[in-house]
């Protein structure tokens, strides 16, 4: 049994798991699996490629919301099933959203999605058009009818992702506030609701880093893991070179009752470009994380993230080493370990 615990999601026997190579030589205790990518171009009719997509167990398998990138170019939102979360088939048709009513209430685009089971109902996010980037969030409990919610912000916001329980009595969504273009900055906000509508007590939680592979900007990326050290949050970063933007895997541990207040903060990237499938594609030197899966029982983690915006990679670490990992090369700042509130 781990010592650090995961706290919620359950045991899960059949995750998605390969033991670390020998050679690695990785400094941080996070591996790739051998086989990727899990999910490699042109996927299904009339889509050219699908990559930062999220994942959650469903039945005896997994279910996935997959970014699909079609032909003409506008992304839209895919489902894609699998029996052990690394053989995917994607459904050729997008996911059919309604209204509360029933009615077709299709998004004009809709990209980088999360999927986040909340009590008895899974709640996917994505960025798509509110006149302006901003926020989508749907729910369903079958994945059969999926129903669209009411914006939970106005323009302009990416990278929401929800946290698998209320803390406090409510529900906690992170985000991102940016503007109308392809942001040059960004922090990473919480914001909190009693009832999935109205959304408020916003607290600031972390600010770009100083260090070159976060000086860009950040923003959330798998949902956080609740583990007894704290929430357990994997977030991008994103550095600027002479060749473009690079993105990169980060690790932090927020408070457990008080998640805008950060506790460790990894200086150290946890995965960076470096495969070929990670820095060659439709937008190179991209590691994007969307989804965990965890195993409780034996403290395993599968991380699925996008890779160059062309591709889906799966990496894998063990809850004990990654907080272990986070807490001897965490360096904090003020913009961190404050409430979040001024």
């Amino acid at each position: 049994m781990s010592k650090v615990q995961i706290l919620t999601g359950g045991p899960l026997p059949n995750i998605p798991w390969q033991e670390r190579p020998e050679n690695d030589r990785h400094d941080a205790p996070v591996w790739r699996y051998a086989g990727n990518p899990v999910i490699a171009r042109n996927p299904a009719p009339g889509v050219a490629r699908i990559f930062n997509s999220a994942v959650c167990p469903w039945e005896d398998g997994f279910i996935a919301v997959l970014r699909g990138e079609q032909v003409n170019g506008v992304p839209h939102i895919y489902l894609g099933r699998s029996a052990d979360g690394i053989h995917w088939q994607v459904d050729p048709q997008k996911i059919p959203f309604v209204n509360e009513q029933g009615e077709p209430f299709m998004p004009r685009y809709a990209y980088d999605p999360r999927l986040v089971k909340v009590e008895d109902t899974y709640y996917m996010m994505w960025c798509q058009d509110f006149y302006g980037a901003s926020i989508g969030m749907a729910k369903t409990k079958d994945f059969k009818t999926f129903t669209r919610l009411d914006n939970p912000f106005i323009p302009f916001n990416r990278n929401a992702v929800l946290f698998p329980r209320r803390v406090n009595g409510l529900y906690q969504l992170l985000s991102r506030p940016s503007d109308s273009g392809h942001t040059p900055f960004g922090d990473i906000w919480l914001s909190q609701s009693p009832d999935m509508t109205f959304w408020g007590k916003h607290r600031h939680v972390m600010s770009k880093g100083d260090k070159w592979w976060e000086s860009v900007k950040i923003g959330a990326g798998a949902a956080p893991i609740e583990t007894s050290e704290g929430w357990l949050l994997l977030y991008h970063g994103v550095s600027s070179t002479c060749n473009g933007l690079i993105y990169s895997i980060g690790g932090a541990i927020l408070d457990i009752n008080e998640p805008s207040r950060v506790l460790y903060r990894c200086e150290n990237f946890l995965l960076t470009p470096e495969e070929e499938y990670e820095e060659r594609g439709f937008v190179p030197g991209v590691c994007f994380p969307c989804a965990t899966l965890q195993d409780t029982d034996t403290g395993r983690i599968a991380i699925y993230y996008g890779a160059a915006d062309t591709v889906v990679g799966l990496a894998f670490t063990q809850v004990d080493e990654l907080v272990d990992y986070i807490k001897a090369h965490s360096v904090t700042c003020e913009t961190d370990t404050e409430p979040g509130i001024r």
